[in-house]
């Protein structure tokens, strides 16, 4: 057998070498990439989760909308399967939130306020609550319905909607929220900004003024924003 020539050898050396550095120095890129996410999402975390301290101590601010928004056309599903669209709500005060059900630390808090304010317009037909997904592919109606139970959602009073992601981005994207879309860790499906507010959309479907949900007090101010508004 030929032995193969000296310089081919040295060569093949010289290329395991290098490959053995390459491989050495991407893991090592890969590895801080990673652990600056881990930091990144911890401190983000961390961040979120002072805020809902001090947030839950502020009083209530009603926050006006930047430009004039309204309601636009819809068809969504509800919890039970039905199919509702902005007819059904027409002629009615709303009152809007947003979630994804597997948000463990602001869509409770803000969802314990959709609940007290359901409380308070017990005597008051002419108000619907209605909570939309940012993440229909996961909120099914069967997962709303459970996610309603948790906080004793009247199923003829405080709707629960998903549906088609184009059609409920569009619906919260032109009537309600604005994306960020220059936060690569925001773990919001649809990036959208202040998903933790609730808003008061009037009986002509004008949307009237925005409410930080996690705020002390915020049920007792959004009552009564639609007494003002019904005046």
């Amino acid at each position: 057998m030929s032995k193969k020539p000296a310089s081919n050898r040295k060569k093949e050396r010289n290329d395991e070498q290098l490959f053995v550095i390459v491989a050495i120095v991407g893991s090592l890129i890969i590895g801080a990439g990673f652990c600056a996410l881990l930091v990144a999402l911890s401190h983000r975390d961390q961040t979120a989760s002072d805020s809902l301290d001090e947030l839950s101590h502020a009083p209530p601010v009603v926050i006006q909308p930047d430009h004039a928004r309204q309601l636009v056309g819809f068809s969504l599903t509800d919890r039970g399967g039905k199919t509702v669209t902005r007819e059904d709500v027409a002629g009615k005060f709303l009152v809007v939130d947003f979630l994804f059900t597997s948000c463990s630390l602001t869509c409770p808090a803000v969802n314990q306020q959709m609940a007290e304010i359901q409380r308070l317009t017990t005597n008051q037909p002419d108000v619907k609550l209605v909570s939309l997904t940012v993440d229909p592919h996961d909120d099914t109606p069967d997962v709303l319905a459970k996610y309603g139970e948790r906080f004793g959602a009247d199923t003829n009073r405080w709707l629960l909607l998903t549906g088609e992601k184009a059609q409920l981005y569009n619906l919260i994207g032109t009537s309600f929220l604005t994306a960020d879309l220059n936060d690569p860790f925001t773990y919001m499906p649809g990036n959208f900004s202040h998903t933790e507010r609730i808003a008061v959309v009037d009986a002509r479907g004008n949307v009237r003024a925005y409410f930080d949900g996690l705020s002390q007090n915020v049920a007792d101010a959004v009552v009564k924003e639609i007494a003002e508004l019904r005046k």
